[in-house]
């Protein structure tokens, strides 16, 4: 199995920065999710989490660092929850961070959406602002 290394873009449309590694078990999203063919960009990050829940089966960290997402992306990302939801249930160790902007005057739209992800997938996740990563 290997990790996955996507380097973010801004062009006519936003993908998102993606490292998964294996070793650690770390995963994280960042930047901005505004896709073309969002299916498709999410399906081997799909892929990934499964034949790691499957086959390594160690904890799994992941963050979340966007600073924005459309609505296709909104839903991959609640699959992709599922996804870790179902292995937590399993047995499997899943903690999940949310890293939002608090000095962003739309920040209480964001969390509200990380509070649907939360009631809509039984997870837990940790809300933590960007100002505490400053201390």
């Amino acid at each position: 199995m290997n990790d996955i290394h996507i380097k973010g873009l801004h062009e006519a449309y936003f993908v998102p920065t993606v490292n998964f590694e294996v070793e650690t078990g770390i995963c994280e999203l960042a930047g901005e999710s505004y896709l073309e063919e969002t299916i498709k960009f999410y399906t081997p990050l799909f892929a990934w989490i499964k034949e790691y829940t499957e086959t390594i089966k160690k904890p799994l960290t992941f963050n979340f660092k966007l600073s924005y997402f459309n609505t296709s992306s909104s839903k991959c990302l609640v699959d992709l929850l599922n996804m870790l939801k179902t292995y937590q249930k399993n047995g499997g160790e899943v903690t999940v961070n949310w890293y939002y902007d608090d000095s962003d005057e739309d920040i209480d739209e964001e969390l509200e959406e990380v509070e649907d992800f939360t009631i809509e997938t039984g997870l837990t996740i940790n809300k933590i602002p960007n100002s505490s990563l400053k201390n």
